[in-house]
């Protein structure tokens, strides 16, 4: 029996939870012994992508848990997965991506079945979950692992190219958790060696795969190709039919020499043509680019003090915001961010295209981008699009894009990043202020004419501004 833990959402300048402030100094030295325990499964529970899974969990001896309180939750007590409190589900602090998506099995809580139904099962759900009963000053808790996982698509095999002295062929296949075995074997079922393999994961957490093999004229050339999860003990497996002769390459020096006298001359002529297109109308080039993919509204964007948390410190004019170790005595309205430190921008567009600049100096800990008029503002907060919220961020020294999964970028922030936001295609893109260049865009979606604000997240030792 472990006493729940309390995260980083219970911060040191915030009171503690009434229930938790109570039962710390008051139970703890004189709890009673518990009339029951809490039971789970010894195994974990595995559950596939889109689909419902139950955790199971009840008392035991078997008794009504109907006048108890309930709480499932991961590492942190508060926010919570659910929360289910003599007789009634309380929602206020609950985890944002779990919204609308957890039901506490009542028919039989008569007879102490507690169990958690979770739908839609996404690779985020996947970890440790605490099944926490409490009757009065009596408590017990078990812990028990959800695993997740998601069959992919059957694998695509085409012929790209000449690679070693052979033909280059690739495997593709999408949708798989968690990462797939890829593996290339022959007609006789012997294992085929790989040149290359590469699994990337994409938005919504599911991974795709990417696997080349080079087939030789003198090797054998049927081949198949095989992805597997081993979690779900499933396999997908596409075959290559015969490669004939006249498709591999046939080596004359001669005709190799002269091929690549050709092909030199013409790429330094491609690239001498290229280097004086680019010298002569880049800044037009440039120009036009951000006219035709954005043709927007200059948007002249100014931050909102009733929305600021009360560690940020904003300017009088609105057009800049620093993070403050003192909390500020300010009214703890329900526009006002009261744990993420964020601020939201006055303006709000629910209709076509608008950009902004944001200077984020040499601060290592910040967040930009927007998010929807009814995003999240009390308790834990989900950074990413499920919360309501399409941002890139400086972490330390990692640059993301908050994706759910964060996606890392492969580049520094630069020192103004713009802002664009396209209402009616549901798109946000991020760019070098300076040289224009793209960072990020996330895919098209929909605000369901939702009001749009510009938002601004700024942690210890930074300072944004609005560029004029």
């Amino acid at each position: 029996m472990k006493v729940p833990s309390i995260g980083q959402s219970a911060r040191a300048s915030s009171p503690l939870p009434g229930f938790l402030v109570f039962f710390l100094t008051c139970h703890v030295g004189s709890r009673e012994s518990a009339q029951f325990t809490v039971v789970g499964p010894d195994q974990p529970v595995t559950a596939v992508v889109g689909d419902d899974v139950v955790l199971p969990c009840h008392l035991s001896p078997r008794m009504s848990a109907e006048n108890m309180e309930v709480r499932w939750f991961q590492r942190e007590s508060i926010p919570f997965v659910h929360l289910y409190r003599y007789g009634k589900d309380k929602f206020g602090q609950q985890m944002s991506k779990y919204r609308g998506r957890t039901e506490l099995s009542k028919a039989g809580i008569t007879d102490g079945n507690v169990a958690l139904r979770i739908v839609n099962v996404r690779p985020s759900d996947e970890g440790q979950y605490h099944c926490f009963v409490q009757d009065g000053a009596s408590y017990e808790e078990t812990v028990l692992e959800l695993k997740v996982a998601a069959s992919g698509s059957a694998p695509q095999i085409s012929v790209e190219d000449y690679q070693d002295g052979g033909i280059r062929v690739v495997c593709r296949s999408a949708g798989w958790y968690p990462e797939p075995e890829v593996v290339w074997r022959d007609l006789n079922g012997q294992a085929f060696p790989s040149a290359s393999q590469t699994n990337s994961q994409e938005a919504n957490g599911l991974y795709g795969t990417q696997t080349s093999a080079i087939v030789m004229e003198n090797s054998n050339r049927n081949l198949s190709c095989l992805v597997r999860n081993t979690r779900l003990s499933q396999e997908k497996e596409s075959t290559l039919f015969y490669i004939s002769d006249p498709l591999f390459p046939k080596v004359n020096p001669w005709k190799v020499s002269l091929d690549m006298m050709i092909l030199v001359v013409l790429f330094g002529f491609i690239a001498l043509s290229v280097y004086l297109f680019k010298i002569k109308g880049k800044q037009a080039a440039e120009l036009d680019w951000r006219r035709s993919v954005f043709p927007v509204e200059e948007a002249n964007v100014t931050l909102d003090p009733d929305t600021a948390h009360p560690q940020l410190v904003l300017s009088e004019d609105g057009k800049r915001v620093r993070w403050e170790q003192k909390r500020q005595p300010l009214p703890d309205t329900p526009e006002r961010f009261d744990t993420c430190f964020c601020v939201l921008g006055r303006e709000g567009y629910t209709s076509g295209k608008h950009c902004w600049e944001v200077g984020v100096g040499d601060g290592r800990y910040w967040a930009v981008g927007v998010a929807t008029e009814s995003v999240s503002r009390k308790g834990g907060m989900s950074l990413s699009p499920q919360g309501r919220i399409w941002a890139v961020r400086w972490w330390g020294d990692e640059f993301q894009a908050l994706t759910d999964p964060a996606t890392s970028l492969p580049l520094s922030p630069p020192s103004r990043i713009r802002v664009c936001l396209d209402c009616d295609w549901g798109q946000v893109t991020f760019m070098d202020a300076v040289s224009n260049a793209p960072i990020f865009t996330f895919p098209p979606g929909s605000f369901s004419g939702e009001r749009i604000q510009p938002w601004i997240w700024v942690g210890s030792g930074s300072q944004l501004s609005l560029c004029p």
